[in-house]
């Protein structure tokens, strides 16, 4: 594949990056797909809220993804890792680490993000399994449990009022002092909503469910699942800021309407663009960039 030339060059495996695949290849571009197999997702034994996929496991989910990709002779899905990017005149030049260097008129990022976890002895094995960030993702399997919410955000209160949408039983871990007001904590107070400001020990677990949250002062409180409200997630590319492209203030990539970044020709889409995009979403950004990277190569070529 040295200096092989393509329509589009998309560099993430996600449903953001083989949703644009797959619009592209019925657009009978020809399209490689560069994946490095380390969604973020992984450690999720289930992904919701996608229709007719609610419930599928992320692995499944891919799998049938790359499998109807295979229908389309013009569209490789390769595992390997871009290395490099540069823009040369009109046209981009990936560089693989397997050795690859690859020649094309568009470029996708859909490389998403990664998580790195707040340092909760315990925190590793729970996560993904019965303490999740996300309760549209996984709130409907956790309702009217016993929950732990992790965090000491400004948006602490909003995030308890949204979690407490599904359960009523649920404990806040500051794991510090909490940065709320006086007034909110007397609103917690007389919903009988426990505020834990205690240094967290550790988490207790079996199997990957949360059974217990163990406090610095030694106190054992029982919880069965939870939310976390910060995964420490960072940008799981670097290469489009060595283009020049920005962050914002959640560690976004800045790019236009509908994923055009500042660098004609590179696209930036799902949780790269996002920080936190849900399946459904993140394919729908696939289909919409798909399309209109077609339109402007018919528009180029006519």
């Amino acid at each position: 594949m040295k200096n092989s030339m393509w329509d589009v060059v998309i560099i993430g495996g996600g449903a953001s990056g083989l949703s644009a695949a797959l619009v592209l290849g019925r657009s009978r571009r020809k399209v490689l797909v560069i994946d490095a197999q380390e969604a973020r997702n992984q450690v999720t034994r289930s992904s919701h809220g996608f229709l007719t996929r609610d419930g599928i496991s992320p692995g499944e989910f891919k799998q049938i993804s790359v499998d109807q990709l295979k229908r389309y002779p013009n569209v490789v899905y390769r595992k390997d890792r871009a290395v490099d990017v540069k823009k040369e005149d009109s046209l981009f030049k990936v560089a693989t680490e397997m050795g690859s260097d690859v020649l094309s008129k568009r470029v996708i990022f859909a490389t998403g993000m990664k998580e790195e976890l707040p340092d909760i002895r315990g925190l590793q094995e729970v996560y993904g399994t019965s303490v999740f960030p996300c309760p549209y993702c996984d709130g409907w399997e956790r309702r009217e449990e016993p929950l732990a919410i992790f965090g000491n955000e400004e948006w602490l209160m909003s995030y308890i009022k949204l979690i407490c949408n599904w359960s009523q039983d649920v404990m806040i871990f500051t794991n510090g002092p909490a940065k709320i007001t006086k007034e909110e904590k007397r609103e917690l107070m007389e919903r009988n909503i426990p505020l834990i400001e205690t240094p967290i020990e550790c988490l207790q677990s079996t199997d990957g469910r949360l059974e217990k949250v163990i406090t610095a002062t030694g106190d054992a409180l029982e919880r069965s699942g939870g939310f976390l409200m910060e995964t420490g997630a960072t940008q799981a590319s670097r290469l489009p800021a060595k283009l020049g492209i920005g962050l914002g203030e959640m560690g976004e990539y800045h790019t236009q309407e509908g994923g055009e970044s500042s660098v004609k020709g590179m696209y930036i889409i799902g949780d790269a663009k996002n920080t936190f995009s849900g399946l459904m979403k993140a394919a729908s950004e696939g289909y919409e960039v798909g399309a209109s990277i077609n339109h402007e190569l018919v528009l180029e070529e006519w």
